[in-house]
């Protein structure tokens, strides 16, 4: 079983920045990928970004240029860099574990924009 945990959600003015983490433990393969996800209040889940196990990244147009994933010193622990939030942001922010056909996911950290 793979567990993930993602920290670092917050209270940040508009136009601010924070940087969540993604710590990967348990059962987990040699090679995975990370993905990050958000989800506010009345909508669907949303993809942010994604980070291959061979340190190729996506981002979704709306994020791109602000948002960056990236790995730590350690394999099992993934950032995203959050710039220039905006109000309409605050959400949920949820890490995904993926590896094949399946994944796991985190119980999310909330991101709270301040207009």
């Amino acid at each position: 079983q793979v567990q993930v945990v993602e920290s670092g959600g917050g209270l940040v003015q508009s136009g601010g920045s924070l940087k969540l983490s993604c710590e990967v433990s348990g059962r987990t393969l040699s090679a995975y990928d990370i993905g990050w996800y958000r989800q506010a209040p009345g909508k669907e889940r949303e993809y942010l970004a994604r980070l291959w196990d061979n340190g190729l990244t996506q981002y979704e147009d709306a994020v791109k240029g602000r948002f960056t994933i990236f790995r730590g010193t350690t394999k099992n622990v993934v950032y995203l860099q959050m710039n220039n939030l905006k109000p309409e942001e605050a959400a949920v922010y949820y890490c995904k574990y993926v590896s094949g056909p399946g994944g796991s996911w985190g119980r999310g950290t909330q991101v709270t924009v301040d207009s």
